[in-house]
């Protein structure tokens, strides 16, 4: 496994010949991921097998990221498997698409991520606002909410303690069901 960071850095630079061979490494762990993100999605929307290949093409287009280490990808790769997501949400949510379908309040952010698209969308406009403000607390949702990871897997995916995590945690909770709420009061 000492492979993966090296090759991490080798397909951030564009080699081809390095994503080939990291795939496999990471793919098992890329598909776990993306099946707890995708649980409690309607059937049919979409595949953990297409999330994880969409998150793949966004990881690695050609951009100039290096990652630190595997957890630092792993995180990267939630990121984007939430990117797809919330993409997917806003393109559902055009009136073409169903647009008009009612609203319907979120009580906890501790919500399936079959939550219904404004909800979603809510969240990620939320949760931007938040990387700006703080970009740990920010990664920590992704992992918890996107990814359900325990706080002790989410703090060893950023390298701090579980009990940071678990205050980060609380923190975060909280700043995002405020702003949640004036976003849908303003």
């Amino acid at each position: 496994m000492n492979e993966v960071p090296q090759l991490l850095n080798a397909v951030a630079a564009g080699d081809t010949q390095a994503a080939e061979r990291l795939l496999p490494l990471v793919y098992t762990e890329l598909r776990r991921l993306a099946h707890q993100m995708m649980a409690h999605e309607p059937p049919g929307t979409l595949q953990t097998t297409a999330l994880v290949h969409e998150a793949w093409l966004r990881l690695t287009d050609g951009r100039d990221q290096r990652w630190q280490s595997r957890a630092h990808f792993i995180a990267a790769a939630v990121q984007a498997m939430r990117r797809v997501v919330v993409d997917r949400a806003r393109r559902r949510r055009r009136s073409k698409h169903g647009g008009g379908q009612q609203r319907v309040d979120v009580q906890e952010i501790e919500i399936a991520i079959s939550t219904p698209d404004e909800d979603l969308l809510a969240l990620d406009d939320a949760l931007e606002k938040l990387a700006q403000l703080d970009p740990r607390k920010a990664a920590l949702v992704e992992l918890r909410f996107f990814a359900e990871l325990e706080v002790e897997a989410a703090a060893k995916v950023l390298g701090i303690s579980a009990a940071t995590a678990a205050r980060d945690w609380q923190h975060a909770r909280a700043w995002l069901l405020r702003e949640i709420k004036a976003q849908r009061s303003g």
